[in-house]
């Protein structure tokens, strides 16, 4: 099937689909000759501008509903982890569902493993960054090297502990050279972050760098107008619970960013603030 090239279209088209998901509709049947191009002018998509609207405390704007653009008219098919209630469980069905993956060029790139997530499976924040380094690479945890403990420091100026969260990235395999994941490694890679989300059901994710956010949301924009406003999420190609109703997204830089340039943790740190009173959550007392 041809996919329209229009990005606006292919995102209302993904929009559309999960209006009829969330009714509880799920297989769908294209008729022969019936091109997609046609669905959408008989839908008037092109008029369905997609998106979540952003929380009340916020100014109003528009935020993209993030999609799995290469199937985006698919209907999600239930995983191994659907209907398994215990987190810990689901979350070790999707790990080896992941297995030892050869689905993108990154397993034979130099990695030595797979990084798949780290933290509490209740977790009600959750932290996804872009992909591991050579640190997270060697001992197989997520955020370890120097930018993960810069990243400790921001978790617990939060008032809260490393074990609380959960933190994955939208990449489980080391890019070489620490590179940026390419857009086909990210496709590639990101349903399982989407099923590691729908699983944890966390109620903020903070989005670490332009990287996870662009994955994340589904839209191409600058960290400034990317920053300081939440987006209504869910997670794209996955069944999610009936009873959750998404989580809040924030963007933030990305803490090995904050290590180049340590000017910008004001910024990161109003960030995380906003997260804060979304959370109720306070900053330690000071020791004396």
């Amino acid at each position: 099937m041809n996919l329209p090239s229009n990005p606006d279209l292919r995102r209302a088209l993904a929009a559309r689909v999960r209006f009829y998901n969330e009714l509880g509709i799920y297989d769908f049947y294209r008729r022969e000759g019936y091109s997609a191009a046609t669905a959408a002018n008989d839908a008037d998509l092109q008029t369905t501008m997609v998106g979540a609207e952003i929380s009340d405390e916020m100014p109003k704007k528009t935020a993209a509903v993030p999609i799995a653009e290469s199937n985006f008219l698919v209907a999600p098919a239930p995983k191994a982890e659907h209907g398994v209630a215990d987190p810990v469980a689901a979350l070790k069905l999707i790990r080896e569902d992941l297995g030892d993956c050869t689905r993108c060029k990154l397993h034979k790139q130099g990695r030595k493993q797979i990084v798949f997530g780290v933290g509490n499976p209740n977790a009600e924040l959750m932290f996804v960054g872009e992909g591991p380094g050579a640190d997270e690479d060697a001992q197989g945890e997520p955020f370890v090297g120097r930018a993960g403990q810069l990243l400790n420091n921001m978790i617990k100026a939060m008032g809260i502990r490393r074990e609380d969260v959960y933190i994955a990235n939208v990449v489980k395999c080391r890019p070489p050279g620490n590179r940026t994941p390419e857009r086909d490694e990210c496709d590639t890679c990101s349903p399982f972050l989407m099923r590691q989300i729908a699983v944890i059901k966390p109620k903020v994710i903070v989005a670490l760098g332009a990287v996870a956010a662009k994955n994340l949301l589904a839209i191409n924009a600058p960290m400034s107008e990317l920053r300081g406003r939440f987006y209504d999420f869910m997670p794209s190609g996955v069944r999610s619970d009936p009873s959750w109703q998404g989580a809040r997204l924030a963007v933030t830089y990305h803490p090995a960013f904050l290590l180049r340039d340590p000017r910008q943790k004001g910024e990161a740190w109003k960030d995380l603030q906003m997260v804060m009173k979304y959370l109720g959550l306070k900053p330690p007392k000071p020791t004396t």
